[in-house]
């Protein structure tokens, strides 16, 4: 089985997965990017390296049994999709208090207002694999046990039934 994790940045995808009981493998993404220099570039307005997912795809191919986290998971083939979610504002604070700067914060804020993970992960999957999980206001092991009920198969596909369109 291939899971990937997935969200926008400061959903808590990297913290509940780490408190995940699971024997698949965990694959930190953007480790891997990274370590492997599997990068197709920079983004310079956003001084960020740009991730080669073909390459990625590649180097992840053939591999089964692995839970893979990242913001940019869902563009990989898996056979279930969790996409992590957060209020906009909650979401605002979080990534300040990691030292984001205000700008991408209200640009990540605005992308998880307009459930733009969540579609691409339903446009790449379909409904039937794609798992939603509000992390907003719960402690990181709660989410965990929620994953944990995907990795099993004791959660319905949910995608949808979270609503933060209120906060454009």
């Amino acid at each position: 089985m291939r899971v990937c994790v997935t969200g926008t940045p400061g959903t808590g995808k990297t913290t509940a997965v780490g408190r995940v009981g699971t024997d698949l493998e965990v694959i930190a993404l953007n480790d891997l990017v990274h370590d492997a220099g599997l990068i197709a570039g920079t983004d310079e307005e956003r001084n960020s390296a740009i991730a080669d997912i073909d390459a990625v795809a590649a180097r992840l191919s053939g591999r089964d049994g692995v839970l893979v986290e990242s913001h940019l998971a869902h563009h990989l083939e898996a056979d279930r999709v969790v996409v992590l979610r957060c209020h906009p504002e909650a979401l605002t604070r979080r990534l300040g208090g990691r030292g984001a700067p205000e700008r991408e914060a209200a640009e990540n804020a605005e992308a998880e207002a307009l459930d733009v993970i969540l579609s691409e992960a339903v446009e790449r999957h379909g409904l039937d694999r794609v798992y939603e999980i509000d992390t907003t206001g719960r402690d990181p092991e709660a989410v965990a046990g929620d994953i944990e009920a995907v990795l099993d198969g004791d959660r319905d596909p949910t995608a949808g039934a979270v609503d933060f369109t209120g906060y454009l």
